[in-house]
């Protein structure tokens, strides 16, 4: 099925952004947000600079519908993109479709997880995807809007409406927009999207389903040790969806507290190795019914404790961020994975 077929094409000339914005939430297409005018001009305009990305795309979930590229640019204009920023939208939706990705699961649960999109390479500074102070937060145009683009193409084309297909129990801020940028300037490891087998001089898009990031706060620690300490009794905690051991998670580290990792000769796998005992959680923690839940599914306590994910492996780490003592967590959906895409050259 196309999504032409759950579409109607209209004349949006003679509309201004306000009647457009009123028009668009009358049929259920909007965030909630204002939106851009999705002329034939602008839509031409997204389409042309992405048509060196031929492969074609497949069905969105929950609807199934396959998207046309004119669909997917006119929600890229909608949630306020430049052009140039068309194609990181279509790796972020070409990550997300991943079978392992999980989309269905994630857009259909109760729990408050969005896309997240993380950009790493040269691209970020090309389009000026903030990566530094406040790159989880407002104030940049290509964050806002990269993130709020793949979110309307999932509202508006894969259909998760919310209290219809969308059943989160309460949401998140993230379901607006989730993108930021890898800070490998200030990284004293090599950059993410490396380690994960791409070139340094690819761009790419890591995509997960995630909650909103939760702070970590050490202005006290001096050491490694006492960083990683604060870290570790963080994120050890039994409300988190990754309790059940099936999904990766995110840490994010500001430059300063990944300084002084470094400098005390801590690697990326020491750290993973180290973060992935010292996280676990004690089954005194957790309920009785949610242990005997858990042992319904097959995970049992090993040693007393619950690990967070199957491997040390699933802690993704990155820097990101700017000055300050402060790191930050991204715990996933659970039933979901990581997944990278090279962002394909423009035409």
């Amino acid at each position: 099925m196309s999504d032409i077929e759950a579409t109607e094409i209209i004349d949006v000339g003679d509309l201004d952004g306000e009647a457009w914005t009123d028009y668009a939430i009358a049929q259920g297409w909007s965030d909630g947000m204002p939106l851009a005018v999705p002329s034939e001009a602008a839509v031409e305009r997204f389409t042309a600079i992405a048509r060196g990305d031929n492969e074609p795309f497949p069905p969105i979930s929950p609807s199934r519908l396959i998207p046309t590229l004119q669909s997917l640019a006119a929600n890229a204009v909608m949630a306020g993109c430049r052009p140039e920023y068309f194609p990181v939208v279509l790796a972020a939706l070409r990550g997300v479709l991943t079978p392992d990705y999980n989309l269905h699961g994630t857009l259909a649960t109760t729990h408050p997880c969005a896309p997240m999109l993380l950009v790493s390479g040269p691209i970020r500074r090309q389009l000026a995807i903030n990566y530094s102070s406040n790159c989880f937060g407002q104030g940049n145009r290509a964050n806002a809007t990269i993130g709020r683009a793949l979110e309307l193409i999932l509202l508006n084309v894969g259909g998760a409406k919310p209290g219809i297909m969308d059943r989160a129990t309460h949401g998140s801020p993230a379901k607006y927009s989730f993108c930021f940028g890898e800070n490998e300037e200030e990284s004293p490891w090599p950059p993410y999207h490396v380690r994960r087998g791409f070139a340094a001089s690819d761009s790419v898009v890591t995509v997960m389903s995630g909650e909103a990031p939760h702070n970590i706060n050490d202005h006290g620690s001096t050491t490694a040790e006492g960083i990683l300490t604060t870290v570790a009794q963080t994120i050890s905690q039994p409300g988190a969806n990754v309790i059940s051991g099936k999904g990766p998670l995110f840490i994010v580290l500001g430059p300063e507290h990944a300084q002084t990792l470094a400098r005390d000769g801590w690697t990326i796998e020491a750290m993973q190795k180290d973060l992935f005992q010292r996280s676990r959680v004690h089954a005194s923690r957790i309920s009785t019914e949610n242990q005997e839940s858990y042992a319904s599914m097959g995970r049992l306590p090993v040693d007393g404790h619950y690990h967070l994910t199957p491997t040390p492996e699933d802690f993704h780490m990155l820097v990101a961020g700017g000055p300050g003592k402060h790191s930050a967590y991204i715990p996933s959906f659970g039933g979901t994975a990581v997944c990278s895409v090279r962002v394909a050259a423009s035409a």
